[in-house]
């Protein structure tokens, strides 16, 4: 093997490293980016509360349908 050779198979697999590094870095601001719009989207849907239904609806599910 050439000492040519050598050095750009070390410098290859340092470059696929680095890149690695750069896109997990990414994909993690993206994910952060991706939960904070969901959080805000829940925070701004309004609550449901209806005063026309009584307080027990919607306590329980019925399992046996």
């Amino acid at each position: 093997m050439d000492v040519s050779s050598i050095a750009k198979l070390s410098t290859s697999i340092a470059e696929t490293g680095t890149r690695q590094e750069v896109s997990l870095a990414v994909f993690k601001k993206a994910q952060q980016i991706e939960a904070a719009t969901a959080t805000q989207l829940l925070e701004a849907l309004p609550s449901v509360q209806s005063a026309n239904l009584p307080a027990h609806l919607g306590n329980k599910i019925n399992t046996t349908a």
